[in-house]
């Protein structure tokens, strides 16, 4: 590992100081699980950073908080474990407490961040399908003030985001679940444990008062195209429908068509998108089940 400068701010204010003091090659650190393991192989998907600022003594990052009419406001600096045992994100947002309780091992969970998951822009990452189908939005602020970005438009591309320099991804934003909704998140892996998804799938649904009609319906898609991305035509096909096993079934194919996977040692680009077909079929079943439920 090659020397760096590392700075450890207690505030957000010094922290963006510190960025805007120090100039170009600076980088956030987290929870480091990977950005440390990126630095100890030589850093060859992001210039190596001359300076580190670390984010773990932040306290504006650590927000776990329900707000009526609001929805939840979910700090970028909550870990995993934290994320995956909170009552308020298994009550209200359970594929989001999937993905989190899926990402590496009980020690890396106790390190990793949410938003450190989401800022390595990794397609497979296992937070990203479950905000995209709960529509979070991340809060950003940096030397020139604030703003809110739609986590649909916060990836770039693998390894990009459309943080700029000396910025720093805050909280995020889920608004509140609608009445009789559910999510799930699940993702395929050669081992249960400790590894990247072959494909993850969360989806979204909510149904109207009478448990018919599907009102609003959210399908995101991991590991399957340069960032996570919604299943726009897939969604559109079942919004506002009976969720008959035909439309369904329709809904997953769309889904399949939407894909946009490559061949890697992981899995081919046809068994991938084999996989979003029937993974988005089975989790619209599961979840508009749940749903009715209650």
């Amino acid at each position: 590992m090659r020397p760096f400068a590392h700075f450890a701010p207690g505030s957000l204010d010094e922290a963006v100081e510190i960025f805007r003091r120090e100039g170009e090659g600076g980088r956030p650190l987290a929870g480091g699980t990977d950005l440390v393991v990126q630095l100890k192989e030589g850093g060859h998907k992001f210039p190596y950073p001359r300076y580190l600022v670390s984010l773990r003594r932040l306290p504006e990052l650590r927000a776990l908080e329900w707000r009526d009419g609001q929805g939840l406001l979910l700090g970028a600096g909550l870990t995993m474990a934290e994320v995956a045992r909170a009552e308020a994100v298994r009550g209200r947002y359970s594929a989001l407490a999937d993905g989190a309780g899926l990402v590496g091992s009980l020690q890396t969970m106790n390190m990793a961040t949410v938003g450190g998951n989401v800022c390595n822009a990794a397609p497979s990452a296992d937070t990203a399908p479950p905000l995209l189908a709960l529509e979070a939005s991340a809060r950003i602020v940096g030397p020139e003030g604030e703003r809110l970005v739609p986590l649909e438009e916060f990836w770039l591309g693998p390894g990009q985001t459309a943080l700029r320099h000396g910025e720093v991804l805050v909280e995020f934003l889920l608004p509140p679940p609608m009445p009789r909704s559910a999510s799930i998140y699940r993702r395929h892996t050669p081992r249960q444990q400790m590894d990247i998804a072959v494909v993850g799938v969360a989806v979204a649904v909510a149904l109207d008062e009478a448990g018919r009609t599907l009102r609003k319906v959210r399908i995101a898609l991991g590991a399957v195209a340069p960032t996570p991305v919604r299943a726009r035509r897939a969604e559109a096909a079942l919004e506002g429908q009976a969720p008959t096993d035909e439309a369904i079934a329709r809904a997953a194919a769309l889904a399949r068509e939407e894909a946009r996977p490559i061949s890697d040692l992981r899995g081919s680009a046809s068994f991938r998108r084999h996989l979003v077909g029937v993974m988005t079929e089975r989790l619209l079943r599961e979840a508009i089940e749940r749903a009715r439920r209650g």
